[in-house]
C-alpha cells in the first residue's frame, strides 16, 4: 500500500479516494458549458445527484464558467439543505476568477456562455493556494476534499522556448508542493491531476509526484484508446493510484454532438470522425444498445479505472448516466464492434 499518509483520509462523508463510487458527477453544465443552463435546471441536476447517490462525489473546477460551477454547487446544495459532510467535492485547481473586462470571456472562447466573470491561469505554488482559497469561498459552506492541478498539459504546451518550458514545469511542481502540504496538513484528502494529455500524467508519475488519483480526459474512449494510455492506467493502478476516466464521449461528439474534444468540427473538416460515428451509431442501433451506454461501459472496462466522471445539462439523464456506468452490455456487442473494425 503506497498511501503512507492514509491516516488523514478522513471518512467524513462515507467516501474517500480509495472508495469512490463508479460515477463521479461532473459539474461543467453548472458553469454553462456550450449553453446557458437555467437556474431551475441546475437545481434539478443537483437534486438528482443526491437522489441517485446518497453521498455524491462532485467534480468541479475554477475553470468551469470562471468559478460559476463552484458557486452553483454551493448555492444549490445549501438551497436543498444538504450538510457539508454529506457530499465529497473535487476541485481541479489552476484557474482563478477575475473581472470580465471584455464583451466575452478570454479563456476557452466559444465554450462558455452567459458568464459575468473571466478566468486566468494560476499554476504555481502561490497560484494554486490562491485557487484553493477562492474555490472554497465560492463553494460557501462547503469545501473541496479532493484537489488536483487542472490542465497542466495546456499550461506546459503554451511555452514558447525550452527555457520557458522548464520554468512552467517548475511551476507545476510548485503547485504540487502546495497541494501535498494541504493534504498532509489534513486540509484535503487526496491530491491528483486532471489532464487531456495523458503523457503529462505519465511524466508527473515518472518524476515521482505523490499522486493519489488522476483524471484522464479525452484519452481513453471507445473511439480512441492508445496502447500507451492502457499501459499508463495499469502502471498507476499497480502503484495504488486511483484513475477516474472523463470525457468518454469525446466531449459529446460520439453520441451526436458537434464538439469533438471541445472543438466544433464538421464532416468537411473531419470526415474520418464522422464516418466512424455513423458506423458506430448504426451498430448500436442494430444491437439495441444506446451509444452513451456503450461509451461508458468501454470507458470503465480497464481494471485500473475506478470511476467515470459524467456530466449532463439534462436532469433526467442523471439516472441514465448511473445506469450506463453500472449495467454491463452483452459480449456479442463488443465482438461485433471489433469485427466491424471500430475498435481494437
Amino acid at each position: 500500500m503506497r498511501f503512507a499518509h492514509s491516516a488523514i483520509f478522513l471518512d467524513i462523508s462515507g467516501v474517500t479516494i480509495q472508495s469512490l463510487p463508479p460515477i463521479v458527477f461532473g459539474s461543467s453544465a453548472l458553469g454553462n458549458l456550450f449553453e446557458v443552463v437555467p437556474d431551475e435546471t441546475k437545481l434539478a441536476i443537483v437534486r438528482n445527484w443526491l437522489k441517485e447517490q446518497p453521498n455524491p462525489v462532485i467534480d468541479s473546477a475554477g475553470k468551469y464558467g470562471a468559478g460559476l460551477a463552484l458557486e452553483m454547487i454551493g448555492e444549490k446544495l445549501a438551497q436543498l439543505g444538504i450538510a457539508p459532510e454529506a457530499v465529497t467535492i473535487s476541485n481541479k485547481l489552476g484557474w482563478k476568477r477575475k473581472p470580465l473586462t471584455t464583451p466575452e470571456p478570454t479563456f476557452e472562447k466559444g465554450a462558455w456562455f452567459g458568464l459575468k466573470h473571466d478566468a486566468e491561469a494560476a499554476i504555481s505554488y502561490d497560484g494554486i493556494l490562491d485557487c484553493w482559497e477562492q474555490g472554497n469561498a465560492l463553494l460557501g459552506d462547503y469545501n473541496a476534499d479532493l484537489l488536483s492541478v487542472h490542465d497542466p498539459d495546456e499550461y506546459l504546451a503554451a511555452a514558447k522556448s525550452d527555457d520557458e518550458a522548464d520554468a512552467r514545469y517548475a511551476d507545476v511542481r510548485g503547485a504540487y508542493r502546495a497541494l501535498c502540504e494541504l493534504r498532509d496538513s489534513g486540509q484535503a484528502t487526496g491530491v491528483g491531476v486532471g489532464s487531456k494529455d495523458w503523457r503529462v500524467i505519465r511524466r508527473l508519475h515518472q518524476d515521482g509526484v505523490d499522486l493519489d488519483w488522476v483524471m484522464i480526459a479525452n484519452s481513453y474512449t471507445i473511439y480512441d484508446h492508445p496502447k500507451g494510455v492502457e499501459e499508463l492506467i495499469a502502471a498507476l493502478h499497480a502503484d495504488g493510484i486511483v484513475v477516474v476516466n472523463s470525457a468518454v464521449f469525446n466531449a459529446g461528439f460520439l453520441i451526436g454532438g458537434r464538439f469533438f474534444d471541445y472543438c466544433e468540427i464538421t464532416p468537411e473538416t473531419h470526415p474520418q470522425q464522422f464516418a466512424w460515428r455513423d458506423a458506430f451509431l448504426a451498430l448500436c442501433k442494430t444491437h439495441n444498445v444506446s451509444a452513451p451506454h456503450a461509451c461508458c461501459q468501454f470507458g470503465i472496462r480497464p481494471e485500473g479505472v475506478a470511476a467515470l466522471a459524467l456530466n449532463s445539462s439534462n436532469p433526467k439523464r442523471v439516472a441514465e448516466n448511473v445506469r450506463f456506468v453500472t449495467e454491463t452490455i452483452p459480449d456479442d456487442f463488443w465482438t461485433a464492434l471489433q469485427d466491424a473494425g471500430l475498435t481494437s
